[in-house]
C-alpha cells in the first residue's frame, strides 16, 4: 500500500529537480513519486528516467506534451494510488525528518489496534481528509528563511472540523505547500486545473475545501518553498507580465464554490474562503496598479465588475474587506497608499 503520492510537475527542471526528488526518496516504499515531464526541452526527461530505473517500485515517470503546471497536477491526481496526495514543485523540497514524521502519522491513522486478546479493533483515529503542515519561504541563496505556521488556526495533533478553527493572521492562508489532501477528496471535488495557466495552485488549494470534514494539523516545518529565481511565477516582474492569467485564476476561484451553501454548514470555512478571494483580488489589483497603464486600470475595473455581476453580496463583502477593499481605493492617493502597504508587507513577510 502506498500511503502518500508525491506528484512533481517538471518543465526544464534539470538544474534543480534532483534536490527535490532526493528529498522525497526518504519515504521509501511507503510513498509513490510521480514525475511529470511536461514537454521539457532540456535533460529533465533523461534525469527522470534515470530515477525511475533506479527506484522502479517508488518512481513513475510520465512524459507528455507541454500543458503547464495545472496539466501536471491533473495527471498526478488521475494516476495517484496513494491514500494521500501532495504536489511538490520541482524547485522545492521537503525536510527529511519532517517527511518521516508525517508518514509515521499517516500510517498510525490506518493501523488497527490490538486489544488484550490480540484481536484487531478499529483505530481510535479516523483518517483525516486534509493534513496541514507548516511551510517555509526559503531564500536559499541568501540564507534567509521565513516559516508560516498555523498554531493559532488549528488545534495541534487532533482531528478537528472547520467550525473548530481559529482566526488566520494576515500572513496566513492555506496554500498548496501546506496541504496534504486525502486523494479521494480531490477526486470528489472534481478539481481540474486549466492548462497553460500559471497560479492554478490557488484553485487546487481552494475548491476541495468544502469536501473536507476532518482536518489534522501537524506543527512540522515540512515544505521548503524556494524563492529567488528570476523566472519564478511569483517574481513581481513576471507576475506583471502574466497578470491576465492571475486575473483568470482569481475569477475561477471566485466562481468555484457556492459560498452560501458552505456557510450553512461551515460558517468559519465560508469566512476563510471569502478572505482567500479577497487576497487574490488584492494581489491582482496591486499588480495592475504597478503596471500603471490605462489598459491596466480598465482591467482592474472589469475584474471587480465581474465579481459584482456574478455575486453582488460577495462583491460588497469584498469591497468592505480590509484586504481587497483597501486595494481598490479611489484616486492617485488611494493607489499610492495601496502600493506602499504592499511594499511594506513584502519587506516584512519576504514572500517574493
Amino acid at each position: 500500500m502506498k500511503y502518500l503520492t508525491f506528484t512533481v510537475p517538471c518543465y526544464n527542471s534539470q538544474d534543480y529537480m534532483k534536490r527535490c526528488i532526493n528529498s522525497l526518496l526518504v519515504g521509501g516504499p511507503d510513498v509513490e513519486i510521480i514525475l511529470i515531464d511536461d514537454g521539457s526541452t532540456d535533460r529533465t526527461a533523461e534525469i527522470a528516467d534515470q530515477y525511475a530505473a533506479a527506484y522502479p517500485d517508488m518512481i513513475k515517470v510520465i512524459h507528455k506534451e507541454n500543458g503547464g503546471h495545472g496539466s501536471g497536477v491533473n495527471k498526478g491526481i488521475e494516476l495517484a494510488s496513494g491514500l494521500f496526495f501532495k504536489v511538490v514543485d520541482s524547485d522545492d523540497w521537503l525536510d527529511s525528518e519532517a517527511c518521516l514524521t508525517l508518514l509515521s502519522q499517516i500510517k498510525a491513522f490506518c493501523r488497527p489496534v490490538l486489544t488484550e486478546k490480540q484481536a484487531p479493533v478499529p483505530s481510535p483515529f479516523s483518517v483525516p481528509d486534509l493534513i496541514v503542515c507548516n511551510y517555509i519561504y526559503d531564500h536559499f541563496d541568501e540564507g534567509i528563511a521565513h516559516t508560516i505556521r498555523y498554531q493559532n488556526v488549528f488545534p495541534k495533533d487532533v482531528l478537528c472540523n472547520w467550525n473548530q478553527i481559529g482566526r488566520f493572521h494576515p500572513s496566513q492562508y492555506l496554500v498548496m505547500h501546506a496541504l496534504i489532501f486525502r486523494t479521494e477528496i480531490l477526486r470528489q471535488s472534481k478539481v481540474h486545473l486549466p492548462e497553460h495557466t500559471f497560479y492554478v495552485d490557488n484553485l487546487f488549494a481552494y475548491q476541495p475545501l468544502p469536501y473536507v470534514r476532518h482536518i489534522y494539523y501537524m506543527d512540522l516545518d515540512l515544505y521548503h518553498y524556494y524563492i529567488g529565481r528570476e523566472d519564478q511565477s511569483v517574481n513581481e516582474k513576471v507576475l506583471m507580465k502574466r497578470i491576465d492569467q492571475q486575473i483568470r485564476v482569481t475569477q475561477l476561484v471566485a466562481e468555484a464554490v457556492d459560498l452560501k451553501e458552505v456557510k450553512q454548514i461551515y460558517p468559519r470555512l465560508a469566512e476563510y474562503m471569502v478572505r482567500n478571494i479577497s487576497i487574490m483580488l488584492s494581489i491582482s489589483s496591486i499588480h495592475l496598479l504597478l503596471i500603471a497603464t490605462v489598459e491596466a486600470q480598465k482591467k482592474r475595473e472589469t475584474m471587480w465588475k465581474q465579481i459584482r455581476d456574478y455575486d453582488r453580496p460577495l462583491y460588497y463583502r469584498l469591497r468592505c474587506s480590509t484586504l481587497s477593499g483597501l486595494t481598490y481605493l479611489p484616486g492617485q492617493l488611494g493607489g499610492k497608499l495601496t502600493i506602499g502597504g504592499y511594499r511594506l508587507a513584502r519587506k516584512i513577510y519576504r514572500f517574493q
